[in-house]
C-alpha cells in the first residue's frame, strides 16, 4: 500500500487497549475537554481552543483534509470505554524520499500510562509493514520532556535540536528532532524491548 492509497481507505489500526479510527462530530465534547487545555496545547503548534466552535472547526478542517485524502489521522478511543482521549497522525510525508513524520496529542487524564506509546508503536508499524517507509520522524518542543520520553519508548533517537527553528507560542522555540529507521524497527521486532 502506498501512501495515497493508505488516506483513500484509512485502515483502522488496534491495540489491547485502543481503538485508532477517523475523527468524526461524535468526538467533538471529548476532544474540546483536551483542546481547551492549556497544559495540554502548551507543546503544539494549534491556539488552545476557547469555545466549542473553534474545535468544531478543528473537526470541520480533519474531515475536509480526509475527503481530499490528505490526512492520515486517527481519532484514539479507548476500547473498553469507547472515550475518545487524543490524536495521532503522519503529520507530513515525503514520498520521494520514503519518509514520514508522527505527531499526537493525548488528554492530560490519560498521561503517564503508555497509551501514547501504545499508540504510537502502531503506527510506526503501520508506517513500516505497510507502508514500507525507510524513515520515521517526529520532532518536539526542546521543554516537552513527556514527548520526548514517548519517543524514546517506541525506539526512537534523538538526532539534535533545531535552535529556534519554529515561532510557536509568542516566541522561536528550539526543537528537538528524533527518528527511527526501518532497519532499526525490524532490529527492535526481532530483540524486543524489556
Amino acid at each position: 500500500m502506498n501512501i495515497n492509497e493508505a488516506c483513500f481507505q484509512h485502515p483502522q489500526l488496534e491495540t489491547p487497549r485502543l481503538l485508532m479510527r477517523k475523527v468524526t462530530f461524535k468526538d467533538l465534547e471529548d476532544m474540546h475537554a483536551y483542546t481547551s487545555s492549556q497544559e495540554v496545547t502548551k507543546y503544539v503548534p494549534f491556539p488552545t481552543h476557547k469555545t466549542l466552535e473553534d474545535t468544531r472547526k478543528f473537526i470541520d478542517f480533519i474531515l475536509e483534509q480526509y475527503q481530499i485524502n490528505k490526512k492520515l489521522l486517527w481519532g484514539i478511543q479507548l476500547r473498553e470505554t469507547q472515550k475518545f482521549i487524543g490524536t495521532i497522525e503522519f503529520v507530513s510525508f515525503e514520498p520521494t524520499h520514503n519518509k514520514a513524520e508522527i505527531a499526537y496529542i493525548l488528554s492530560d487524564d490519560y498521561w503517564g500510562n503508555g497509551i501514547m506509546s501504545e499508540a504510537a508503536d502502531e503506527v510506526i508499524k503501520f508506517g513500516f509493514q505497510t507502508l514500507n517507509l525507510t524513515r520515521i520522524q517526529a520532532r518536539t518542543f526542546k521543554e516537552n520532556i513527556g514527548s520526548q520520553k514517548v519517543l524514546e519508548k517506541v525506539g526512537m533517537t534523538f538526532e539534535g535540536t533545531l535552535r529556534k527553528s519554529m515561532f510557536l507560542k509568542g516566541k522561536y522555540q528550539d526543537i528537538n528532532i528524533f527518528s527511527i529507521l526501518k532497519g532499526e524497527y525490524t532490529s527492535q521486532i526481532n530483540n524486543p524491548r524489556t
